[in-house]
C-alpha cells in the first residue's frame, strides 16, 4: 500500500497534502486493481500531472488566457452538444464547456464523462459536478477513468506514453510524448518507479 511518505517522495508535495490524499488514493487503487508497482507508478504519474501534484481538483477555467477552452462547448466527443447537456448547463446559468470542465484528480471532462462517472460512482455529476472535488470522489473518479479506459494494459507493458495518450488525448497515438505535459508525467513516473520498487 502506498504511504504518505511515498507520495511526498513521488510528488514532491508537503506531508500534509500527502497525508490528506493517501487514504483516498490507496482506496481507489485497491478498488480499481492498480495493484503493481508499474500500474501504481503510471497511475500516480497521471494523477500527479493532472492535479498539479495534488493541488487542483478542478480545471483552471480562464478563456481569456486559454481561449481554446471555449471550444469545449462544441465538443461532440464529450457530449457537450447534446440537447440535454445544453439544457442542464443552462439551468445552472452556464454552458456545457465550463459546467463540465475537468473535475477530480484526473480531470473528468465533458457531459458524457460526467454522466458515466456519476453512474458508476452513484453521484449526480450532471447537476453537481463539484462532487468530484471531494477527496474521496476525486480519487475514485481517477481510478474509474483508468479502469474503464484500459490503462492497466499500457502500464503493465511499461508504456507510459500509451497511458498518457489515453488520459490526455483519449486514445493511443503513434507519436511518443505528444500528450500534454508528457515530460512532467515521465518525471513523476520515474520517481514513482524508483520509490515503489525500493
Amino acid at each position: 500500500m502506498i504511504t504518505a511518505a511515498d507520495i511526498v517522495k513521488i510528488m514532491g508535495c508537503s506531508l500534509g497534502r500527502a497525508t490528506l490524499w493517501q487514504p483516498h488514493l490507496a482506496h481507489a487503487m485497491d478498488v480499481f486493481d492498480i495493484d503493481s508497482p508499474l500500474r501504481a507508478s503510471a497511475f500516480l504519474a497521471q494523477v500527479g500531472h493532472e492535479s498539479g501534484r495534488l493541488q487542483y481538483v478542478r480545471e483552471i477555467w480562464n478563456p481569456v488566457q486559454c481561449p481554446w477552452q471555449l471550444r469545449y462547448n462544441g465538443k461532440a466527443d464529450l457530449g457537450n452538444i447534446k440537447p440535454q447537456a445544453i439544457t442542464i448547463a443552462a439551468n445552472h446559468g452556464s454552458t456545457p464547456g465550463p459546467w463540465w470542465k475537468g473535475h477530480g484528480l484526473i480531470q473528468i471532462t465533458g457531459y458524457d464523462n460526467h454522466f458515466a462517472c456519476g453512474e458508476a460512482l452513484n453521484l449526480d455529476l450532471l447537476n453537481y459536478p463539484e462532487l468530484l472535488e471531494q477527496p474521496a470522489n476525486a480519487a475514485l473518479s481517477a481510478g474509474w477513468f483508468w479502469a474503464t479506459h484500459g490503462c492497466s494494459k499500457f502500464a503493465d507493458a511499461g508504456d507510459l506514453d500509451g497511458v498518457s495518450d489515453v488520459i490526455n488525448i483519449g486514445r493511443k497515438t503513434q507519436h511518443i510524448g505528444d500528450a500534454n505535459g508528457y515530460a512532467d508525467r515521465l518525471a513523476i513516473y520515474k520517481k514513482a518507479c524508483e520509490v515503489l520498487s525500493a
